[in-house]
């Protein structure tokens, strides 16, 4: 039995971790508890005064493949961590919201799972260690291009989370990754450190998904609490639940039940020919800085049309609004959105009921379909990146936002 490989690619000292950790990681529901001390690894010192932290670095640099993963029979799966719950340190093995996410390192987790030799050769990946909502779109942009070099290498890449904005960030490379190689996001609902965490679970059954390759050409999937979602169309749908994540009309598309994977639908993308279900927003061809501003506005009782008429002044490019019923939105909305759009803004129309289709448009309208306001605010700011023509942005929402069989 050969060794797995696992190279640390970035070594950081207690102190940058502390300092990382106090001022970007998420913490649990008891926040004034969590914040007036930081346990790590069992020791409890009071923080050093708060200072505003420069922005953190993110690893993109990925492993090679040691000589001996090379010959081995078994799949070469890369884990790339950025962080999370999975990677949370709790204040004591029984404080289920009460954790610093993203403190421990990807590696000594991954060291800690058993039997991994069973299902793959493994490296790791620490991109980076926050919570997922400290992610930019600069750094999914980083995130998605990392993936690609890595599967030019690795048979497959598990990609852990944070899961508060895990859906946005599994849409955004399920829309961007080029690899038809299976791409899988986990991540967990409670702290690696206490007592029934879901984190060791999520993490090898991820990494025994991703080693199967029965996601092939499905693009980016979810896979926590033994449940398989393709990323399109999954939500989050519970604050606190492990079995929060679900696909709203359409379900889930798998289950690992121990050594049984079973895959029970496919998205359209899986039924093509090797290579033409790419998506079309290859991020090779574009920059960081050719990324749109898109922003969302939320329809209510006499909701007003400041939100809109304050993106539009503030850069966006594009806005979803999250409208009652079938995508409705006020009266002071509406007359916003006219004078937006006759500047040049793009919106698409979605439901803030958590599920149902959204039809129809106009000019300088788009309907989101089933996509939530989120993921389709993933989809629009990739469009207007690549385009400012309409007709072509509408386009896209009909087949990628819209996959129908």
């Amino acid at each position: 039995m050969k060794p797995k490989s696992k190279r640390p690619i970035a070594v950081w000292s207690t102190a940058a971790i502390t300092a990382f950790v106090i001022s970007l990681s998420p913490i649990g529901s008891y926040a004034a508890h969590a914040a007036a001390v930081t346990e790590v690894k069992g020791t409890v010192s009071t923080p050093a005064p708060a200072q505003t932290p420069a922005a953190p670095g993110r690893n993109t640099t990925v492993p090679p493949l040691s000589q001996a993963a090379k010959q081995s029979a078994k799949p070469n799966v890369l884990v790339v961590a950025t962080g999370g719950t999975l990677a949370g340190q709790s204040t004591d093995a029984t404080s289920f919201q009460s954790y610093r996410a993203g403190t421990l390192k990807i590696e000594d987790m991954v060291g800690e799972l058993p039997n991994t030799d069973k299902i793959a050769d493994i490296s790791t990946l620490q991109f980076g260690n926050s919570g997922s909502s400290a992610y930019t779109m600069a750094d999914l942009y980083d995130l998605s291009q990392t993936v690609d070099q890595a599967l030019k290498v690795y048979d497959s890449v598990v990609v852990t989370t944070g899961t508060d904005t895990m859906e946005e960030i599994a849409y955004f490379l399920d829309l961007t990754v080029q690899s038809d190689k299976p791409v899988v996001i986990t991540g967990s609902m409670r702290p690696w450190t206490v007592i029934g965490s879901d984190a060791q679970a999520n993490l090898y059954n991820a990494i025994k998904l991703a080693g199967s390759g029965r996601t092939e050409s499905f693009g980016t999937v979810l896979m926590l609490n033994d449940t398989i979602h393709l990323a399109r169309g999954v939500t989050k749908t519970n604050d606190y639940r492990t079995d929060t994540f679900e696909t709203p009309m359409l379900g889930a598309v798998g289950y690992i039940d121990d050594e049984n994977i079973r895959i029970y639908r496919a998205p359209l993308r899986a039924m093509k020919a090797e290579g033409e279900g790419k998506p079309v927003f290859d991020l090779s061809k574009i920059t960081k800085a050719d990324l749109a501003k898109v922003e969302i506005a939320v329809s209510y009782q006499e909701a007003g049309g400041g939100a809109i008429k304050g993106f539009v002044a503030d850069g966006a490019k594009g806005i979803v609004t999250s409208g009652t019923g079938a995508g409705g939105i006020s009266r002071e909305m509406s007359a916003a959105r006219k004078e937006a759009i006759e500047k040049g803004v793009v919106f698409v129309t979605t439901t803030r009921t958590g599920s149902g289709s959204v039809y129809g448009g106009g000019e300088g309208i788009i309907s989101g379909d089933n996509l939530s306001p989120q993921q389709a605010r993933v989809l629009l700011q990739l469009s207007l990146s690549f385009t400012d023509d309409f007709n072509t942005i509408k386009g896209w929402f009909a087949t990628y936002g819209t996959p129908e069989v």
